[in-house]
This record gives structure tokens, C-alpha cells and sequence, in this order.
């Protein structure tokens, strides 16, 4: 992508690399340095996000390493994602306090993402909620099951950011209570252990509070299927 090849340390080749991922010759050397300059991908960020939700937007340096951490996981950086301890085989929960910042942030991943291998899509649980009382229980197999389209001849995944993670309540649908974001998770766990499907989540929810709203089963799979990066606790409200 070109977007991405202007935030690389050195100058990218129209011709296939030597070694690594799409290469000729297989990798035998290990990564020591990362390829990306994470100050010009801060800096990008910054600008889409200027663009997008206005002047007032900036990435303070005290959400740097949150944000390097994020940008690896979508650029594929392996050897950051290696010293951080994130696995790119799973999804992101980022946690933190109200108005920190994670909605913007997962919202501005779309620049890293290659639509070719999956569609990126951030999609707020609260919508889900109002979507599960029109039409039922279709909107759990909707975000789950249903999460693959066909694109030619290959089945294409959706890679779904569902934000806000805790703010919809238990619905009703025709007298039957249902927690339709267990459910979905659930549902996205089984296509992630049979199909490699990816998750995201952003909530401000403790992992005690996610226990109490979800049951501990979802819990266990949430660890299973997602790296988790956190804000700190002190981090100040933005939209203040």
C-alpha cells in the first residue's frame, strides 16, 4: 500500500523482497529492526484524524505507546508485536476510561487494513442493541455465522470492531430476554477456533465488570481470542 510504504524506514522496492512474507527465498534470517518509523505513523494518524474528527484532535505523547502497540498490530509489524507479547492470529480488546480516545483510535485502523484479505468495520454495540429489537435473533448469526461474504471466487471475512463494548443492556425480543453481545461473541469465538475470523473490541469495562455483564464462559473466550491493550486509568477525558 502506499499509504504504508511512506512510513517505512527505508524506501520501498516495486520488486518482490528477498526475504519474508510474499519473497522468493524463505526467511532465514531473524527481524531485528522494525521496518516502520512509529513517529511518521503517529504523525499520519494524527492527520487523518485531524481530517476526519477535526482540528482539535492529537495524539498526546502519553498515548504513544498505546497507539505504537495498535498501529504494529494493523501494519503486521512482527517484531513490535513480539516485544509487546500481541499476537497477530487474534483480535484487539482495548480497554480504558470514558473519552480516552479508543473509538478514534480503532476508527482511524481502517488506513492499515488491506481490504483484499478481510473488510474492517467498526460497528458500536449500541447500534447492535437497536438492530436486535427490529429484527431478532437474525442480527446474532448477522455479526457471527454471516460474517463472510463472497468476493469472486473466495469467501471474504468481516473483521468487525464492535465498540463500546457494555453500554447495550439484556433485550427483549418477543417476551425472550436475550444478551445479544454474548451471543455474538460466542458465535465469533467458534468461527475464530474453526475459521481464524478476527474480533475487536473496544469497551471501558474492568475484566471483574465484563465477568458480571457476560458470564465467565465469555469471559475465557474473550482472553482466548483477543490481545488485550489498555489505557491507563488516569488517562484524562478528550472531549472535555
Amino acid at each position: 500500500m502506499q499509504i504504508i510504504s511512506t512510513m517505512k524506514k527505508t524506501k520501498a522496492s516495486n520488486s518482490p523482497p528477498a526475504t519474508g512474507p510474499g519473497s522468493l527465498i524463505p526467511q532465514t534470517t531473524k527481524i531485528t529492526r522494525s521496518p516502520y518509523d512509529y513517529e511518521k505513523v503517529i504523525a499520519f494518524l494524527e492527520g487523518k484524524g485531524k481530517r476526519e474528527f477535526g482540528e482539535h484532535f492529537a495524539i498526546p505523547k502519553s498515548d504513544w505507546p498505546v497507539v505504537r502497540k495498535i498501529a504494529a498490530y494493523f501494519l503486521k509489524d512482527a517484531l513490535i508485536c513480539s516485544q509487546e507479547n500481541i499476537l497477530l492470529h487474534k483480535g484487539i480488546l482495548l480497554t480504558g476510561p470514558v473519552g480516552c480516545g479508543k473509538t478514534s483510535l480503532m476508527a482511524l485502523m481502517k488506513w492499515f487494513c488491506n481490504s483484499a484479505d478481510a473488510l474492517y468495520i467498526l460497528k458500536p454495540c449500541r447500534e447492535i442493541s437497536f438492530e436486535f429489537i427490529k429484527d431478532g435473533y437474525e442480527v446474532v448469526h448477522r455479526y457471527s455465522r454471516n460474517s463472510f461474504y463472497n468476493r469472486g471466487n473466495a469467501e471474504t471475512p468481516r473483521h468487525y470492531c464492535f465498540d463500546d463494548l457494555g453500554v447495550e443492556n439484556n433485550l427483549k425480543y418477543f417476551g425472550n430476554e436475550c444478551n445479544v453481545m454474548a451471543e455474538i461473541l460466542l458465535g465469533r469465538y467458534d468461527l475464530f477456533v474453526s475459521r481464524k475470523l478476527i474480533t475487536h473490541l473496544t469497551t471501558n469495562l474492568s475484566a471483574s465488570e465484563i465477568e458480571s455483564f457476560y458470564g465467565n464462559r465469555v469471559r475465557s473466550r474473550m482472553r482466548e481470542m483477543l490481545n488485550l491493550i489498555s489505557f491507563d486509568k488516569s488517562t484524562q477525558d478528550k472531549r472535555l
